[in-house]
């Protein structure tokens, strides 16, 4: 492939679409990843119709193995990508003494260990090329938690501390690693619209910004 490539893990309508079209008007190839075949292949027309070139391959983050096929795939097909960007998130509702165990178990799985595994399948190939961008959806429960939200306060917590440990661990190596931390309903039309945060992934992405934008109202 010779145009650079983006895959998008957690593909859906709202953030990660802004990004795609971001990054797609850029020159850049997408390939995006999530559960549904029916929900990315609404995706890929969409960004097909805009003139970008757009592919799908289905993956459950959830699932190592399931991301290990994808992520074999997309290099045989597509190449290495030039940028990662981790979308994928799960929250439910409920304070802690509300919430089970097993809630929280699989959001950490989507929110944090889903994107761990993602990294360890693409950050080697960029170190060793020497150049990579690894990017990551946060969101403010990490910073300013709220009882009714704790699972994903505690999702958010654990990607936005493995996003600077990553950093750390990549620092000097050419490897670009960042989280925009979103502190709104994402919408169109709003200050949180997917397109406006989404130029901050590209800020991430050629050094106008580093390591986390806090994509909040002043």
């Amino acid at each position: 492939m010779q145009k650079k490539l983006i895959a998008i893990v957690g593909a859906g309508p709202g953030v990660s679409a802004g990004v795609a079209r971001r990054f797609g008007a850029e020159g850049f190839a997408v390939v995006l990843l999530a559960r549904s075949a029916e929900a990315l292949d609404e995706r890929v027309s969409e960004l097909r119709a805009a003139g970008i070139e757009a592919h799908s391959l289905v993956a459950d983050v959830t699932d190592p193995e399931s991301l290990r096929r994808a992520f074999a795939t997309l290099e045989s097909e597509y190449g290495t990508p030039d940028v990662l960007h981790y979308n994928a998130g799960a929250i439910t509702v409920g304070t802690p003494l509300e919430v089970t165990a097993s809630d929280v178990t699989h959001d950490f799985a989507v929110n944090v260990v889903g994107a761990l595994e993602c990294a360890q399948l693409v950050a080697p190939a960029m170190r060793e090329r020497g150049s990579g961008t690894l990017l990551f959806t946060g969101g403010m429960l990490g910073v300013n938690p709220v009882a009714s939200r704790v699972s994903a306060a505690i999702g958010k917590a654990g990607l936005r501390n493995l996003v600077f440990t990553l950093a750390d661990e990549l620092a000097g190596t050419g490897v670009t690693v960042g989280t925009v931390t979103i502190g709104g309903v994402v919408k169109a039309g709003t200050f949180f619209d997917p397109d406006a945060i989404a130029g901050s992934f590209w800020d991430l992405h050629t050094g106008a910004a580093t390591g986390e934008v806090q994509f909040v109202e002043s």
